[in-house]
């Protein structure tokens, strides 16, 4: 069974910073392109941002860019998004998954693809 671990959300203050972190035990991330989504109470989920296998290619949603960085060690099997400047509006439960195509202006979830409970992010003002 494929299992992936969010960590490192919490509850903080507007203008506060966060680092998320993704790892897996039993899928290697190496091979796919990942991502990074959220999903709030009573909102549709949103895909926040990406990154291909070699990190070659990032991709964030508007309401990110500039705040929010997107990285990964494939050594050490790990996806990471540094989040600053946080806003009320980040408030979500974030998800890491697997990507089924990407670019710097696009990315989209894999249909049948894998992710973990989330990690929340709560956001005061």
């Amino acid at each position: 069974q494929v299992q992936v671990t969010e960590s490192g959300g919490g509850l903080v203050q507007a203008g506060d910073s966060l680092k998320l972190s993704c790892t897996s035990s039993t899928l290697t991330f190496g091979a796919w392109p990942m991502g990074w989504f959220r999903q709030a109470p009573g909102k549709e989920r949103e895909v926040v941002s990406c990154i291909d296998a070699d990190s070659d290619a990032k991709y964030y949603i508007d309401s990110v860019k500039g705040r929010f960085t997107i990285s990964r060690d494939n050594a050490k099997n790990t996806i990471d998004l540094q989040m600053v400047s946080l806003k009320p509006e980040d408030t979500a439960m974030y998800h890491c998954a697997t990507i089924s195509v990407m670019s710097a202006d696009f990315c989209q979830l894999e249909r049948d693809g894998y992710w973990g409970q989330g990690t929340q992010v709560t956001v005061s003002a």
